[in-house]
């Protein structure tokens, strides 16, 4: 076996074109990469040509300072957050305040419990909840006691009267 320095120097030669190509391609791609990793995280075109310079003049050292100086967020990661977070502020703002303390209550609660204001009442028919000062129930239409009845004669009024007291002596 005979040992040829030519092949071994075009071995090596061959060997240097390959990792000569590979880094190149690996410089390229790091700036390519920068590139359009700055387009989702900034808006400002500038900021892109600048991360690009970086990586494409000072290679891996400029992809290490490229990644400590990005923002951390994408933008549409950003837009997300702050989606969430008018939610969250329209959530609180929907609900209504205490006319009393001023704070934040719930639409099923009849009393405030800071304060003890009366916030709503309930139907003597029905039970369900209704605005102070409604003077008729909106769920099933009966009126609250004690209130006025406009175009009533005092026949039916009577009628009326008399049909609940009856009525109330059936269930007791």
């Amino acid at each position: 076996m005979n040992f040829d320095p030519t092949f071994l120097s075009n071995f090596v030669l061959v060997l240097t074109g390959f990792g000569g190509a590979f880094l190149a391609a690996l410089w390229i791609a790091l700036v390519i990469w920068t590139y359009r990793d700055i387009r989702t995280r900034a808006r400002d075109p500038l900021v892109h040509i600048l991360s690009a310079l970086l990586v494409a003049v000072l290679n891996l050292p400029g992809v290490l300072v490229y990644l400590i100086l990005r923002p951390a967020r994408t933008l549409e990661e950003e837009y997300q957050h702050t989606l969430e977070e008018e939610t969250l502020l329209q959530s609180l703002e929907d609900l209504p305040l205490c006319p009393g303390c001023e704070r934040r209550v719930k639409d099923d609660w009849q009393v405030c419990p800071n304060c003890n204001t009366k916030l709503k009442k309930a139907c003597h028919h029905c039970g369900k909840l209704m605005e102070l000062p409604w003077n008729i129930c909106p769920y099933c239409g009966t009126p609250v006691p004690g209130m006025k009845q406009e175009s009533l004669s005092m026949d039916e009024a009577l009628r009326n009267l008399k049909m609940e007291d009856d009525g109330e002596a059936k269930i007791g």
